[in-house]
């Protein structure tokens, strides 16, 4: 697999503080990374020496098979969770200069702040002060400086923080945009539902380790434990419901008699839901048979929760 990133064993310490150990990343191109993990995890500090604000005391960080440089920096754009705009200054003025910093020309800084500030729709912002804006305004603002420039890997904090349902999801279709044009993303967050809507991979990171990372898909299939929903449909639920606890250890169970419908969870030994399918169908009409996938909070309280107790 073509990976954009890739950190060996990276270790770093503040004075006595552990804040990374021996973590180990591959970050695939075009593709939304998220990087999860509990306040304090060292998430911060492994995104700070991506972007070279501080260096590892061990182990190597390589950007698009290259060992990290300098260089690199103009190829990243990184929007983080404590945002920083100079409030006294205009948002076009202020936008235009952070632009020409990141390598573009006056004049191709303001033709593509011009594109995005129409796309957007926040033309009319353009001689306010960022002191006038919202929150969620002034995010609208450093998404557009981050991504600006295209660079090859975007790392976005936090990047719903301030903003409203629809402005989030504005957000959320640009990013998803701009993987599809072929940019690599890394995603930090605490909303689980954003990384299940964007997501392809994750790593979780826990008291400055790696404790998991692959493939989003394939770790909630590793998770999964063979739960099944399941929804019956009887002429007689109470006598069905007796006659399936006889057999079975059911959860969560739920009568309608007015729709004759019974709905219960069970958790099925591996290659007997055959067996299983075949005695409901005896009895009654399955109108549900679904597997249940945990989803990735759970998968992250479950890891976490499993991580503390074998310490």
């Amino acid at each position: 697999m073509d990976n954009i990133l890739v950190t060996k064993e990276v270790t770093k310490l503040y004075g006595k503080h552990l804040a990374l150990n021996k973590v180990s990343l591959e970050i695939p191109k075009n593709s939304i990374y998220g990087l999860l993990g509990p306040n304090g995890a060292g998430k911060t500090t492994l995104i700070r020496i991506i972007n070279q604000i501080t260096y590892p005391d061990k182990g190597e960080v390589y950007f698009d098979g290259e060992p990290l440089k300098p260089k690199h920096i103009s190829m990243i754009g990184y929007l983080p969770e404590e945002r920083g705009l100079y409030k006294g200054m205009k948002v076009g003025e202020q936008a235009l200069y952070l632009a020409q910093l990141k390598g573009l020309s006056k004049v191709e800084a303001k033709k593509r702040l011009m594109y995005w500030f129409e796309r957007l729709d926040i033309g009319d912002w353009w001689n306010k002060k960022v002191q006038e804006l919202s929150k969620g305004m002034a995010q609208k603002i450093q998404f557009i400086v981050t991504i600006l420039h295209e660079p090859k890997l975007l790392i976005f904090d936090e990047p719903f923080s301030g903003f409203d349902p629809i402005n989030a999801n504005i957000i959320k279709d640009e990013i998803l945009n701009l993987k599809e044009k072929g940019t690599s993303i890394i995603f930090s967050t605490h909303r689980m539902e954003s990384v299940e809507e964007l997501c392809e991979y994750i790593a979780l990171i826990h008291q400055s380790e790696k404790i998991l990372d692959g493939k989003l898909s394939d770790i909630k299939k590793a998770y999964k434990n063979n739960i099944f929903r399941v929804g019956l449909q009887a002429e007689n639920v109470d006598l069905l419901l007796t006659e399936i606890s006889d057999k079975f250890n059911i959860s969560k169970v739920g009568i309608d008699p007015l729709e004759n419908q019974l709905d219960f969870t069970i958790q099925i030994p591996a290659n007997d839901s055959g067996e299983i399918l075949a005695f409901f169908a005896k009895r009654s009409n399955i109108n549900q048979f679904t597997e249940i996938i945990p989803s990735a909070n759970e998968i992250f309280i479950q890891t976490i929760q499993d991580k503390d107790a074998n310490e």
